[in-house]
């Protein structure tokens, strides 16, 4: 049995990096596709944090961009997805939706496209022009679903996590603090032995001046319904 119901989620206030991974993750562990729910939008902001991965943790330099993050004021966390080290504070919108689904392996790539294509949409709704699907050369966790302002700078990081129970897209959309992301990044990096090019990490207030996380989590949430309305229960 599945659900058309989308519920809507949006924090009031920061958590942090840990919090909101614990959350999730929870909610992932927890889906059911035989209970009948509906899929979840979840919107909300983080403290600063610097979210590696398990291929992050495997490298010499862990410890040490570990230690890099914390200097610079940033929470390090370990996600449990592919890719490399992002990077986001209270500048960010965090994006997470869940969905409990039979057989949702078959589907991530249209998940990926479907959900991608609604977040460039909702960008350049209010205004970003040029945005593209895709990895921009020598970007931060560089991923075929990133979303770029003209093929130059980095605006969206996805990934999704998929169960036998269901999944979990998230995105990290950044509307302001692009330099102070930079200043972590760019240092960590480099002690993870890993190619970083500074000009692609990108925000979508350089685009739409005055722009704020709110209004982008306006724009995202009415976007992301209907690109679920439409799909929802098909994988």
């Amino acid at each position: 049995m599945t659900s058309t119901e989308l519920t809507v989620v949006r924090r009031p206030a920061p958590v942090s990096g840990r919090s909101d991974l614990d959350a999730v993750k929870a909610a992932f562990d927890a889906l059911d596709p035989d209970a009948g729910d509906g899929a979840t939008l979840l919107l909300g902001r983080c403290a600063p944090t610097a979210a590696f991965t398990r291929r992050d943790a495997l490298l010499p330099g862990y410890h040490e961009a570990c230690a890099v993050a914390l200097e610079r004021g940033f929470e390090p966390v370990l996600r449990p997805v592919g890719g490399h080290l992002a990077a986001y504070d209270e500048g960010s919108l965090v994006v997470h939706l869940w969905q409990p689904l039979r057989e949702a392996r078959e589907g991530i790539r249209s998940r990926f496209e479907r959900l991608g294509t609604a977040l460039g949409e909702a960008l350049s709704g209010l205004g970003v022009p040029d945005v593209r699907l895709g990895a921009v050369p020598g970007e931060y966790c560089d991923g075929e679903w990133s979303l770029n302002h003209a093929g130059r700078h980095k605006l969206v990081g996805t990934g999704q996590r998929i169960s036998r129970n269901g999944y979990l897209f998230s995105a990290v959309v950044v509307v302001t603090g692009a330099d102070r992301l930079r200043s972590l990044l760019v240092p960590a990096y480099d002690a993870l032995g890993l190619g970083l090019d500074p000009e692609t990490v990108g925000e979508v207030s350089a685009s739409v001046p005055g722009i704020g996380v709110e209004q982008v989590a306006e724009a995202v949430a009415e976007a992301v319904a209907e690109a679920v309305a439409e799909a929802l229960g098909a994988g």
